[in-house]
């Protein structure tokens, strides 16, 4: 049994296949979805997207929060934005998060804090993604 994967931003389509399981990340932790999955609708955060091929092989995207239903073996993921893994440079990246470190530590006022917070979180997403060791088979 296979899980149809859609997942659509504002700006483009960046997932429409079949999958074997995908690991998403919501507000209260990561949640799997394998085949036959109990039909939920769930706000999605900022994080990882973990995709499993049909394969075997395992993809990894980044989702800038949004909403996904899942029912009968179709998931549809509703992103604010999103990239895939394979579309970030880890040099950039890297460099993303250093100058985002460096403007945390120099954020005054609460404006300037909460979007140099953002700014690391997304930052640090990025890498986790270019990083990411998918599990062996």
């Amino acid at each position: 049994i296979k899980l149809n994967l859609y997942v659509l931003t504002p700006k483009r389509i960046i997932w429409d296949c079949e999958v074997k399981e995908n690991i998403l990340s919501t507000n209260s932790g990561q949640i799997g979805v394998l085949p036959n999955h109990a039909p939920i609708n769930i706000a999605v955060d900022m994080g990882p997207l973990r995709i499993r091929l049909l394969n075997d092989q395992w993809l990894t995207a980044v989702l800038w929060s949004g909403f996904a239903r899942i029912v009968n073996n179709e998931i549809i993921i509703l992103g604010n934005d999103a990239e895939l893994g394979s579309d970030i440079d880890s040099e950039e990246a890297q460099k993303a998060l250093e100058i985002a470190e460096a403007k945390l530590s120099k954020a005054e006022g609460t404006k300037d804090l909460v979007e140099a917070k953002l700014a690391l979180r997304r930052a640090r997403i990025r890498i986790e993604a270019v990083n990411w060791i998918p599990p062996s088979n």
